[in-house]
């Protein structure tokens, strides 16, 4: 696992969750290839309420237009991995909107390199 802290780079796809890559949703296979890539980390997020390219408002407030909220995946890691992983993004994301961002990380430590003592539910005691 990726211990990352100071500078790092924001990556975030914004894409409807109704789209898919070979019958997979689209939102799970960057993930995957995130993972995959060894970045330090994804996260997706639904919407509730958006509007893209297609200037149609999805909302989960109305039943019919619920089908095809937005979804953004979250992905930070050191600059140098995360443009190396934008081709891999080009080659699926074929209707979507991907963000950069500059930003700091504090503190992320993968779970393999935590020390000192942890309860039964595998969480570290400060």
């Amino acid at each position: 696992m990726t211990r990352l802290t100071g500078s790092a780079l924001r990556l975030t796809v914004f894409v409807g969750e109704s789209d898919t890559w070979h019958h997979k949703p689209l939102y799970s296979e960057i993930v995957h290839r995130a993972h995959a890539a060894g970045l330090a980390g994804a996260s997706v997020f639904r919407g509730v309420e958006g509007f893209g390219a297609s200037s149609l408002i999805h909302t989960s407030r109305l039943l019919s237009l619920s089908e095809d909220l937005p979804v953004a995946v979250v992905i930070v890691d050191t600059e140098p991995r995360v443009r190396a992983f934008l081709p891999q993004l080009d080659e699926i994301v074929t209707e979507g909107l991907v963000t950069l961002d500059d930003c700091e990380v504090i503190r992320y430590t993968g779970r393999n390199d935590m020390t000192g003592e942890t309860d039964p539910k595998g969480k570290k005691s400060l």
